[in-house]
């Protein structure tokens, strides 16, 4: 076995979604918001792998969910990004306060 225990992994996830969700609440910028909910979902994945591996009856069940919010994950970022440029090439800013019409 292992020699980390469990909750040194929760603690870790712990951690990284509260970095996370202090960053997607706080900060202005765009680009900083989407690394801040990819931080939340990595915790996640963190706990998702955690309890696979010390459940009652450990299985592959967590990582294979932890590979479906990976995936999410990427889509997230790609669309994300992508609407961010378009976004971008019309305001000239990636500031969240300034993008509250969909006028230009």
């Amino acid at each position: 076995m292992s020699g980390v225990p469990l909750s040194a992994y929760l603690v870790l996830a712990l951690i990284l979604f509260c970095i996370g969700l202090y960053g997607a609440l706080t900060k202005r910028n765009t680009v900083i918001v989407l690394i801040c909910i990819e931080l939340m979902l990595n915790a996640v994945n963190i706990n998702l792998v955690a309890f696979s591996k010390f459940g009652i009856g450990p299985s592959i069940t967590g990582q294979v969910f932890s590979l479906f919010t990976i995936t999410v994950a990427a889509a997230e970022a790609a669309v994300g990004l992508a609407i961010l440029i378009a976004l971008y090439r019309n305001r000239r800013t990636v500031n969240i306060d300034e993008m509250n019409t969909l006028k230009n």
